[in-house]
């Protein structure tokens, strides 16, 4: 397991600033979801972090190690990340066991035999035991995608990037694989980065939520404190429905400045609804 720290991350291509200044904190054996409309610099910074592009400013760490900063670049393949894209980009002239595979043969990791286990091992993991001599056209979606999955865990990655990996599936399949993903993940003790533009799938899955504006993290919380105590306006219509009411903060409002349990919360509120 390794962290990951993101310090004043910038990315222009052309005229136009995609990153500007970014900082993003990714605790060891978290999942963090990185939300943001189309457009906003999701991708890129996914990019960023798995060597694919290099920053112009600002630095990348994971796991201690500068990968990415002034003086210091690590490639792609030495930076130990498995990357799981849209649409799963499987090879299609390999079978199931091979796309697995594909990056321990290219990493000669061990002999034939071990390595055949380990994929053996890791299909099961995502519940496709014995899909291994299939071809990619012979899957579902969602297989494809479990695919995806197994062969991004196979090297054993230090982090796991995923673009938007549910965003072709049907909504009962989506939600079905997301709580796989979300269990093996967890139950592997995996540090992993989600991007995507659903609200509903970085809430329910992510352990925090950093939600991307103008270039820059704009909030990064854990999912119930952002949906409930959204740093701005802005920051409140984007997650969820709101109500927004102008009005000034008194002594009794001011409870709403310092953390309180649900239970507090709503022992709160009561009182001040008997007192009126």
């Amino acid at each position: 397991m390794r962290d990951v720290t993101v310090s004043g991350l910038g990315k222009t291509f052309g005229a136009q600033v995609v990153l500007a200044g970014l900082d993003l904190e990714v605790p060891a054996g978290s999942l963090t979801a990185i939300l943001g409309p189309s457009g906003s610099g999701k991708t890129t910074l996914l990019r960023l972090l798995a060597g694919f592009e290099r920053a112009d400013t600002g630095t990348i760490g994971i796991g201690g190690v500068l990968v990415d900063g002034p003086g210091a670049y690590l490639p792609p393949e030495r930076r130990r990340i498995g990357y799981v894209p849209q649409e799963g980009s499987l090879f299609p002239h390999l079978t199931v066991a091979g796309n697995v595979g594909f990056g321990l043969a290219a990493r000669k990791h061990g002999a034939g035999q071990r390595r055949g286990g380990k994929v053996d091992g890791l299909l099961e993991t995502v519940g496709l035991g014995g899909f291994g001599r299939r071809y990619p056209h012979q899957l579902s979606g969602g297989q494809q995608q479990r695919v995806a999955l197994a062969r991004a865990l196979a090297i054993e990655p230090a982090l796991v990037l995923m673009d938007e990996p549910f965003a072709s599936l049907d909504a009962h399949l989506r939600a079905a694989v997301r709580a796989d993903v979300q269990a093996i993940f967890r139950a592997a003790g995996t540090t992993a980065i989600l991007v995507t533009h659903d609200q509903d799938e970085a809430l329910s899955m992510a352990d925090r939520v950093a939600v991307l504006r103008a270039g820059q993290i704009a909030q990064c919380a854990p999912p119930q404190e952002l949906y409930i105590r959204p740093a701005d306006p802005h920051l409140a219509r984007f997650i969820g429905e709101a109500n927004l009411l102008d009005g000034e903060l008194d002594e009794h409002a001011r409870m709403l400045e310092k953390p309180f349990s649900q239970a507090e919360l709503t022992g709160e509120l009561r009182g001040l609804l008997d007192a009126a």
